[in-house]
């Protein structure tokens, strides 16, 4: 399991547009990374206990994790329909450590997600397995319903 602040800084790196890095959008990438790792590696890239919360796939865990480290600062924005929002940013550059099949799990999640428009970035979310499996409110056994997910793919359900 890797350190999730240095996969967070990872994200932050190479993310190609810093702006759309809101603190919603950053928890999302990294349950969608942890969710790729678990159905790929049958292990999470970090130690974050998932919550389907109202807002889809969201821990508060990750946003203190980036308040207490000095490379980010959190600043207030307006988002596209012109409501507030918090944005991340990284500050200055950083050297970050990640084993390779964590580095090719985050380009992944970043190349697929980045292109995406916020509306488009939530239906992504919201159309994976753990989301539409589980019940708002519960914990999400990300590794438990990998097996499940690729149970159900072999089995062409």
């Amino acid at each position: 399991m890797e350190n999730t602040i240095e996969v967070l800084k990872y994200l932050f790196k190479k993310y190609p547009n810093p702006s759309e890095l809101s603190k919603a959008r950053v928890v999302k990438m990294i349950y969608l990374a942890d969710w790729k790792s678990a159905i790929t590696q049958d292990k999470q890239l970090t130690n974050i206990k998932w919550i389907y919360n109202h807002y889809g796939p969201y821990v508060d865990d990750i946003i203190n994790l980036l308040k207490q480290d000095d490379d980010f600062e959190i600043k207030s924005d307006l988002n596209y329909y012109n409501k507030p929002r918090e944005i991340i940013i990284l500050k200055g550059k950083v050297n970050v450590k990640l084993n390779k099949s964590t580095t090719e799990i985050l380009d992944f999640v970043i190349d697929k997600t980045s292109r995406l428009n916020w509306d488009d970035f939530i239906k992504l979310v919201y159309s994976t397995y753990p989301i539409i499996q589980e019940k708002k409110l519960n914990q999400l056994d990300l590794l438990k319903l990998a097996k499940e997910y690729k149970n159900v793919l072999q089995q062409g359900i």
